[in-house]
């Protein structure tokens, strides 16, 4: 299993609590965050829910760094990788 920007892009919709977000169209994989409207606190429910969805932690000194879309789906399969 691995995470692409067509989950993550799932998840940050669901977060945000709606159906579609039109910031969230077209390649956003080097967007920072901050761009796209997500602060620190969205991206811990972010965090939260790639947790449970694909049982992996990302460590909160990891997250406060993350810029960009590409740079969490990078952390989460790192990870992934680790734990096969």
């Amino acid at each position: 299993m691995t995470m692409t920007i067509t989950a993550l892009r799932q998840i940050l919709v669901e977060c945000a609590g709606g159906d579609e977000i039109e910031e969230l169209n077209g390649d956003i994989s080097t967007v920072d965050f901050d761009q796209l409207g997500y602060d620190s606190l969205a991206l811990i429910e972010t965090a939260s829910r790639i947790q449970r969805d694909f049982g992996v932690m990302i460590p909160e000194e990891q997250l406060i760094d993350v810029k960009t879309p590409q740079e969490l789906i990078d952390i989460v399969n790192d990870q992934l990788r680790g734990a096969a």
